[in-house]
């Protein structure tokens, strides 16, 4: 049974950075030189991360997402995704890579127990990918959506973070979406860490497209192409995860049209998410610093220490947030 907050929330989920090292260096992640390398014994182990699983379902989480940075740069993590599978209560996990070693690790995810995989891409557009990425290629990223699709991972997400300076086309985004059972979701652009922004200054929201404009660009260019409008799904007809995304898709296509609107449209009366950083800090609310010790617990070696950690970070999550720049980075935290 899942726990219940202060605020009567159910909270089955939890979200495990398994490393904040990336082989990209996004703009509105990280710094072009990445992130300070923290020493060895900072990290959690991915036995001491697979504990805090095990503590966590104890407490009601049912459903665990595994990202970083890019949580395929560190070594072991298939097998830790099979040991994830087998905590009695987990009933759920998935992955949230940049798809890069997707086709190097496809068949040992698969044989894990992973189902389902968000991949990050916010351009098809092979020069503004090198620029947004800081060296990455676009070809590297539609090869591991295509492994993912090959392999019959169910759904495939393609998560979208939209900048007003990064001019995307959406509508080419939304045309994945007719042949092959692709969901894309645009996530709103949110200020988490000292984001470097596009220009280097740091998040703006002047740089913010709501999701109310991006369906509305959409469908737009939609009409014009002879498509027809795009229909409104409920919850029961989205994608499994849906999560806080609202879901629409063009009549006949394969696939579907997200969007995330953390800004705009929150979410907190619903949020059901603890976050676990590779650190071991456990964090009740994406955009709130308060943080609670999960490593010197689960090292201290008391009995029932780190239940008392996961209690508290369930009982104090806040009602919601004022959508400041959080201290850390989204790669500290955790995608």
């Amino acid at each position: 049974m899942a726990s219940i907050d202060t605020y009567g929330r159910s909270i089955d989920y939890l979200r495990i950075s398994v490393t904040d090292r990336c082989n990209f260096r996004c703009v509105y992640c990280m710094p072009p030189d990445g992130v300070d390398q923290k020493c060895h014994t900072a990290i959690l182990t991915l036995e001491e991360i697979a504990q805090c699983a095990r503590a966590a379902a104890r407490h009601g989480i049912k459903r665990i997402r595994v990202t970083g940075g890019e949580p395929l740069v560190r070594l072991g993590v298939p097998a830790f995704i099979k040991e994830l599978h087998d905590i009695e209560g987990i009933e759920d996990i998935s992955l949230t890579t940049n798809g890069v070693l997707l086709p190097q690790f496809a068949d040992e995810l698969q044989d894990a127990g992973l189902t389902r995989v968000n991949i990050s891409l916010d351009t098809l557009d092979p020069e503004q990918f090198e620029k947004i990425t800081r060296g990455g290629k676009l070809e590297d990223t539609l090869k591991g959506i295509e492994t993912a699709l090959e392999y019959g991972f169910e759904p495939v997400k393609i998560n979208v973070v939209v900048m007003r300076s990064f001019n995307q086309d959406l509508f080419e985004f939304a045309r994945l979406t007719f042949d092959r059972p692709l969901h894309i979701r645009f996530i709103e652009y949110m200020p988490v860490g000292s984001s470097t922004g596009s220009d280097g200054h740091g998040w703006s929201d002047d740089e913010v497209i709501t999701s109310e404009k991006v369906i509305e660009r959409i469908e737009r260019a939609g009409e014009a192409a002879g498509l027809g409008k795009l229909i409104t799904l409920r919850k029961d007809a989205a994608p499994a995860g849906a999560g806080p995304a609202y879901y629409f898709k063009f009549p006949e296509a394969a696939g579907t049209i997200g969007v995330i609107s953390a800004l705009s449209n929150h979410f907190c009366s619903t949020c059901n998410r603890l976050r676990l950083t590779a650190d071991g800090m456990l964090r009740p609310c994406l955009f709130s610093d308060r943080e609670y010790d999960a490593r010197t617990a689960l090292r201290s070696g008391a009995e029932g220490a780190l239940d008392e950690i996961i209690e508290r970070a369930i009982t104090d999550k806040p009602a919601g947030n004022t959508f400041s720049a959080t201290k850390r980075l989204m790669s500290h935290i955790g995608g």
